[in-house]
């Protein structure tokens, strides 16, 4: 069983995919108008349950687009559809939450828990796996640093268990070592929870040592792989413009 977000369109491209056995997203023919601009043009993609999908591209290729698309945040043509069992988390790359409003990490993250109804265990439980201290609950999200300023934000996406999580730049502007610790807790989630991950990022590293699946955006270029497939000097030469020494490291990892 499917839920149907929107209408198909006619058929197009459709990017080379893996054998998927039980897909909990399958998109087909996508397309995201943004004014007078085309950004995703007849995208068609499946990811499979328990899965890191690693979203990249350049600037502008439509990446944050296309998780709003699957948030069904904006309009599109063609056809998302998630399966039944999903509940979705969302970490955007920016958030409009006011950090110099007087309140605590702990008021917004009872604030989405009242909201879902949720019993006082489930947030307490989400605290302490993401190992938020009580010091840092109380603590006014202005004050707080930005790598507790995201954990805060994971925290709330987790409240109501959801079992796919859409992350977007998860460690932009957070330095090395936060960096790390945020990926450790993504693995975590994926291997104790068996969460599908869908993740827009710029470190290739990361991608390469994470994903099981890497989707490319680009200009005229669409493709979809895993990351030994995907993540080679030719192929991202061909989707940056770059030379292809900038990316050797990745296979050192």
């Amino acid at each position: 069983m499917w839920i149907e977000l929107t209408n198909l369109v006619e058929p197009g491209h459709v990017c080379s995919l893996r054998p998927m056995t039980d897909p909990i997203l399958s998109v087909t023919n996508l397309n995201i108008m943004l004014g007078n601009r085309v950004v995703i043009h007849d995208l068609s993609f499946e990811i499979q349950k328990g899965d890191c999908l690693a979203i990249i591209g350049p600037n502008g290729a439509g990446k944050t687009v296309l998780l709003r698309a699957l948030l069904h945040l904006i309009a599109y043509e063609g056809q998302i559809r998630w399966s039944n069992e999903v509940r979705l988390g969302y970490v955007p790359q920016k958030t409009a939450a006011n950090r110099q409003l007087p309140i605590s990490a702990n008021d917004l993250l009872a604030a989405k828990a009242g909201f879902l109804k949720l019993p006082s265990a489930e947030s307490e439980q989400v605290s302490t796996e993401l190992g938020l201290t009580k010091e840092l609950l109380n603590t006014r999200i202005g004050n707080l640093s930005g790598g507790q300023f995201q954990k805060v934000l994971i925290a709330f996406a987790l409240l109501g268990r959801p079992n796919v999580l859409l992350f977007d730049e998860p460690t932009a502007s957070l330095d090395e070592l936060t960096e790390e610790r945020i990926y450790e807790l993504l693995q975590s989630l994926q291997k104790d929870r068996g969460m599908t991950i869908l993740l827009v990022s710029h470190d290739l590293s990361v991608v390469y040592q994470n994903a099981d699946m890497v989707l490319c955006l680009s200009k005229g270029k669409l493709c979809m792989g895993p990351p030994r497939e995907i993540l080679t000097p030719a192929m991202l030469q061909e989707l940056y413009g770059a030379p292809p020494q900038f990316y050797g490291h990745i296979h050192n990892h």
